[in-house]
């Protein structure tokens, strides 16, 4: 070991030890989005330090029902892959300050596992890069604040939307999850409670693409750690009332060259330049396969409806939030900044769906396409022959007719690589089996407590 890699262990181990840390937590995201660890004891920080811990290849073929491997993927039982810390996630838990986390990437046999979800966004990251393009980005999140009850589950509180009413109820917590987040570096943006009993948003600043997917995991963890202190359950489960509303996880992106914002041109249609503009239209092209990866939960086609602001239509449009792709304008120039992919929820392992999403734009980059007029109307409004003329069409009812998409779409698939998207494909596949005739009360009792 080198001077230098020597001086950073022992910085870290000091760090660490300062703060009272007991357990380093290595975080992974699955396929099916459940964020893992396994974690070490500072005291052989050294042992693992460079290698990580070891987890067994069957991991990526767990569904979210339960731990066991499904067939279909590929993967089985034999076979070893390493979690290996980026150091540079490196944060103390606010919420258990007695713990760590770090993101891991996934190796095998010393190099880059070709199912690392991490490493696939590193690589749409570098595919965009070859284009001359940055891409930088942030997940919006809606999440529910659950109490337990004699009778299941009750909402804190059952206002409306950004009801101050709200935001004095739950006040407590959600200072707590903003002063969390900003330990760890997080900037905290906006906050209102959102339209359903329970439900609220809070938005963070956008970062480059690998950090901005770091961050969900980190943000997730964090608001599902203080809800605990408060004991209280947090969910990001896309529709856990049958009639309230939904819980999305919009994804906002923006493109740069250098330095530059390249989205607003004050020339183009919409006031969008033409290279965001063919950005969109390869999202807006490949948006039915494109589910599979940002909708990815049976669960998550209760929510995907006309007139529930949750993106049902394969359309854009400027300040339209039924759209699938929103262009949000600004206050004052330059406007626009950058555009919201609507339909995405937190069902969505961040890597792969923001991975998929870059794959999907810059195949629509490569191929110079543009987009329609932007839908200045609402499309659930219009009938299917209007909006066929307009050439908009309704997204997949449903995580089947996603997947079904997903194996046609060479171009997601090779994005993937052939043994990611084999294993994501069969464990969503086992999944749409398991759940899809089960009603959304017997959902939540399997996955409010998974997202």
């Amino acid at each position: 070991m080198n001077d230098k890699k020597q001086s950073r262990q022992e910085d870290i181990f000091k760090y660490l030890k300062e703060n009272g840390t007991k357990f380093v937590r290595v975080l992974f995201c699955d396929n099916a989005n459940i964020i893992r660890s396994k974690a070490f004891h500072i005291d052989v920080l050294p042992e693992h330090f460079h290698t990580g811990v070891s987890i067994t290849v069957a991991q990526q073929a767990f569904p979210v029902m339960y731990d066991a491997v499904i067939s279909e993927t590929g993967l089985s039982p034999v076979g070893e892959a390493w979690l290996v810390p980026d150091w540079s996630t490196l944060h103390i838990l606010p919420y258990a300050p007695t713990h760590a986390s770090v993101v891991g990437d996934m190796f095998k046999n010393g190099t880059p596992w070709s199912l690392c979800p991490r490493q696939f966004l590193k690589q749409a990251i570098a595919s965009a890069e070859k284009a001359g393009l940055k891409i930088k980005a942030a997940f919006e999140n809606e999440f529910y604040l659950l109490k337990d009850t004699a009778d299941g589950i009750a909402p804190t509180d059952n206002t409306v939307f950004a009801s101050t009413l709200g935001m004095d109820i739950n006040r407590p917590v959600i200072d707590d999850i903003t002063d969390c987040l900003i330990a760890q570096e997080i900037q905290v943006e906006r906050y209102y409670p959102e339209s359903g009993p329970g439900q609220n948003e809070i938005s963070i600043r956008y970062s480059d693409a690998l950090q901005a997917a770091d961050r969900q995991i980190s943000f997730r963890e964090t608001v599902r750690g203080v809800a605990l202190k408060h004991e209280l359950t947090a969910s990001f489960m896309p529709k856990i009332f049958a009639d309230q509303a939904g819980s999305g996880c919009h994804l906002h992106l923006s493109l740069w060259e250098g330095e530059k914002n390249i989205v607003p041109d004050p020339d183009g249609v919409g006031g969008v330049s033409k290279t965001a503009r063919s950005f969109i239209a390869g999202i807006l092209e490949h948006l039915p396969a494109l589910m599979a990866l940002t909708t990815p939960s049976v669960n998550s086609y209760h929510r995907i409806r006309p007139h529930f602001w949750s993106g049902a239509f394969r359309a854009w449009g400027l300040d339209n939030r039924e759209a699938a792709v929103r262009v949000p304008s600004n206050f004052a120039p330059p406007s626009p900044t950058h555009f919201e992919l609507k339909t995405v929820d937190g069902a969505a392992n961040p890597y792969l769906a923001l991975g998929a999403v870059i794959s999907a734009g810059l195949d629509g980059v490569n191929r110079g396409l543009e987009v329609a007029e932007p839908t200045a109307v609402d499309p659930g409004n219009l009938t299917s022959e209007e909006r066929k003329m307009r050439g908009m069409d309704a997204l997949p009812s449903s995580l089947g007719e996603a997947i079904a998409n997903l194996v046609n779409n060479d171009v997601l698939k090779n994005a993937l690589g052939s043994e990611l998207a084999q294993a994501f494909i069969g464990v969503r596949r086992a999944e749409w089996e398991a759940m899809k005739d089960l009603k959304i009360e017997e959902q939540v009792k399997i996955l409010r407590s998974r997202y």
